[in-house]
């Protein structure tokens, strides 16, 4: 740092007044004014003043002004509430995974000095509607931020009736993050127990010592001092085998759990109706204290069998699973050989046998790659990444991996002018819109993302399902419920005169396009055509021309949803993050008959059953596969 102000030319920055020198420092980011500070001494006392790291944290645009005020109650300044919104802007959005075919998204957002992951929990419409009506959802996981702008990431789970917290830490956050990962680490430690932390852990300085689980290796003849010196980069957690993740998973969770009081089992964020930031305060310290003290016991030497035993029984596991699929593969082959020699073609005996030769190889190298895992650290932990990867997508809806314990972010367009719909949308089927019937008292409610794509000069609106209401599924998740040309006029009418409040309608404009149909079975599902009516009032409603079937959607703010919305609690842990397990119907339908929401009481559709839809018929032929139909 340079003493001399003159000599690094900021005699003019500092004759300015602090709130001339606070809008002076608008144009720059918080990585310039960092850097500004440095230049010298005076200039440093300038640079951390908290009217400058108060413009910076109003230049974010994460939190409105007065929740900025309220804060920086919580920690020491606001440069250090700015660290905390920089590190994890990159995470608010909408994340999302195949399964289960309902939907399955977590919506991230500000909570209180806090980020958190709530899931939308597929649900009917009340009679209140989408505005007023309660929206059901469960924590998935928080990132709370400490008092120097640090981090510290709890997920969220429920086992035995009893909600549970599982510390762990934050391993890094991209900016340009589009995959949410929960990982298993092992770490180093040294000197009376202090962690060795990686690159990786430098910008998250909370204190996960004490949620560590110690690991016991099986090789006692490597030493620690070899596994330090050792240069060979450690294993990544995503190279290990789908089963050894899933265990290590499942082992971290059971050991590092800790049961949530009540104290801190209430608002995760602000209500819309009442801001209680002092109970909200309350709850963040207890959980900050539990997450820095732990309990009465250290978690991190309490049922260490359940890690022996893993690392014990993973050759025999793995024995077994090789035995298994070789009597798949052996059996194949048989058929496989049968069938060639009918049509004239020989089975090669050696071929198959450097297939199996392959498989057992390849099992090896991943137990070998598993215990070399376990050799890299003394402690294991639960950690969270936000990475960015290359991702194909199709209609806006991303490929994914059906094997990783992750997350995807869907890239949300905002409304600007020529793609004025862009954003995300909820609505039902039916009509008039969000009006229960008699024999419905309830509607689907779902959640469309809807975002524009150039396609041979012509561009298109596509209405990207991310989430249903009904009990079972009628349209696979990430499917587009309807494209329509926004460069083709439309002359269709409109069905209807007036809503059901009797209040004539003043349609827009029109477009044509097609909408979501039967096709090649339920992954592929055909298109009809169909028209986009476009509202004076904003609201969307595509009618499919044939069967008269009518999608209407209104614009949603989900932070405002959630905010009046209702908490039910979390799925176990590990499947609270993502459901791997491949579902067609609710498997939240236990939470989903929430008092003030009206729903059938059948949780599936019975074997054989039909259930209509405002239009829509959906019949289960198997577990695999839907036909849809129109009436």
């Amino acid at each position: 740092m340079l003493s001399d102000n003159i000599s690094c030319g900021s005699k003019l920055l500092l004759a300015l007044p602090d709130d001339i020198f606070a809008v002076v420092t608008r144009s720059l980011t918080p990585k310039d004014v960092s850097n500004l500070s440095v230049c010298c001494q005076n200039l440093y006392v300038h640079a951390s003043s908290d009217k400058v790291w108060l413009t910076q944290c109003e230049l974010l645009g994460v939190i409105p002004h007065k929740d900025i005020i309220e804060w920086r109650k919580g920690v020491h300044s606001y440069k250090a509430l700015c660290r905390f919104l920089v590190y994890v802007q990159p995470l608010i959005g909408i994340w999302v995974h195949q399964n289960p075919e309902l939907g399955n998204v977590v919506y991230v957002m500000p909570g209180f000095i806090s980020l958190v992951g709530c899931r939308i929990i597929p649900q009917e419409l009340g009679p209140l509607g989408i505005e007023e009506g309660p929206i059901l959802w469960s924590p998935v996981f928080e990132i709370l931020g400490n008092v120097d702008g640090s981090s510290a990431f709890i997920f969220h789970g429920r086992e035995r009736d009893s909600n549970y917290m599982y510390p762990g830490s934050i391993k890094g956050i991209d900016r340009s993050c589009n995959v949410l990962l929960l990982e298993v680490e092992p770490r180093q430690q040294r000197h009376g127990g202090k962690l060795v932390h990686s690159k990786s852990f430098v910008s998250n300085l909370s204190p996960v010592d004490t949620y560590s689980t110690k690991i016991c290796p099986s090789d006692r003849e490597v030493s620690k001092s070899q596994r330090l010196q050792d240069s060979k980069p450690p294993v990544p957690f995503s190279r290990l085998a789908f089963c050894d993740r899933k265990r290590l998973l499942e082992a971290v969770t059971s050991q590092i759990r800790v049961k949530v009081p009540q104290s801190g089992d209430g608002l995760c964020f602000p209500c819309l109706e009442t801001e209680d930031f002092d109970i909200l305060s309350e709850r963040r310290l207890r959980l900050m204290e539990m997450y820095n003290n732990g309990l009465s016991t250290d978690p991190t030497q309490s049922d260490l069998g359940e890690i022996r035993k893993l690392f014990d029984n993973s050759q025999l596991h793995r024995d077994g699973c090789r035995t298994q699929s070789s009597k798949k593969k052996s059996l194949a082959g048989i058929f496989r050989d049968s069938f060639k020699h009918i049509i004239g073609k020989s089975g090669s005996i050696n071929g198959s046998h450097e297939h199996s030769k392959s498989s057992s190889s390849s099992g090896n190298i991943k137990h070998a790659q598993f215990q070399e895992f376990l050799r890299s650290g003394d402690t294991i932990g639960l950690t969270l990444h936000a990475s960015t990867a290359r991702l194909s997508s199709y209609r806006a809806w991303p490929n994914m991996h059906d094997s990783r314990f992750a997350l995807y972010k869907l890239p949300k367009q905002e409304p600007l002018a020529g793609q004025e719909h862009a954003g995300l949308w909820g609505g039902t089927f039916g009509w008039p819109p969000w009006k229960p019937s008699a024999d419905k008292p309830g509607k689907a409610l779902f959640f469309l993302l809807l975002s524009y794509e150039e396609t041979q000069g012509q561009r298109h609106l596509i209405g990207t399902k991310i989430l249903e209401g009904t009990h079972y599924v009628l349209h696979p998740n990430g499917s587009a419920m309807f494209i329509v040309n926004m460069n083709e006029p439309s002359d269709e009418s409109f069905p209807w005169d007036c809503d059901g409040d009797s209040s004539f309608l003043d349609l827009k404009e029109v477009f044509a396009g097609e909408g979501i149909a039967n096709g090649y079975g339920f992954r592929y599902p055909g298109s009809k055509p169909g028209s986009l009516f476009v509202f004076e009032n904003g609201m969307l409603v595509f009618v499919w021309k044939e069967t008269r079937a009518v999608l209407t959607l209104q614009r949603v703010n989900m932070q405002d949803l959630l905010k009046k919305g209702e908490r039910v609690p979390p799925l176990p842990p590990i499947a609270n993050f993502s459901y791997l397990t491949k579902s067609y119907s609710n498997v939240y339908a236990g939470f989903s008959n929430a008092s003030n929401h009206t729903s059938s009481p059948r949780g599936f559709y019975e074997e054989g059953g039909v259930e209509e839809t405002s239009g829509v018929v959906a019949t289960r032929k198997s577990v695999s596969g839907i036909r849809i139909g129109r009436i």
